[in-house]
């Protein structure tokens, strides 16, 4: 069962836009699963997008580092040594 402040959000979602109640939850949702993404998790799913862009893995693996220190979640500095093995294990 939700949270009573994500059942808040979603019916002001409703109220304030033209969402319907069902769209506001599907956002709500989907943002709440972003920022609750691990770091292991993140760093699959950039690895995998940026790859379906054509980009090197050595871009990537730099790329990477780069956007983890901006996430919201606590994460140490990670070298590319660390960002392969979770990668490819």
């Amino acid at each position: 069962m939700p949270h009573q402040d994500v059942n808040d959000l979603i019916e002001h979602l409703s109220r304030t836009t033209a969402l319907s109640e069902a769209q506001s939850g599907q956002i709500v949702d989907e943002v709440l699963a972003f920022f609750n993404e691990d770091v292991e998790s993140f760093i699959r799913r950039r690895h995998r997008e940026l790859q379906q862009q054509g980009i090197s893995n050595a871009k990537i693996f730099t790329a990477i580092q780069v956007e983890l220190s901006g996430r919201l979640f606590p994460a140490e500095k990670l070298t590319e040594r660390k960002i392969r093995r979770v990668i490819y294990g």
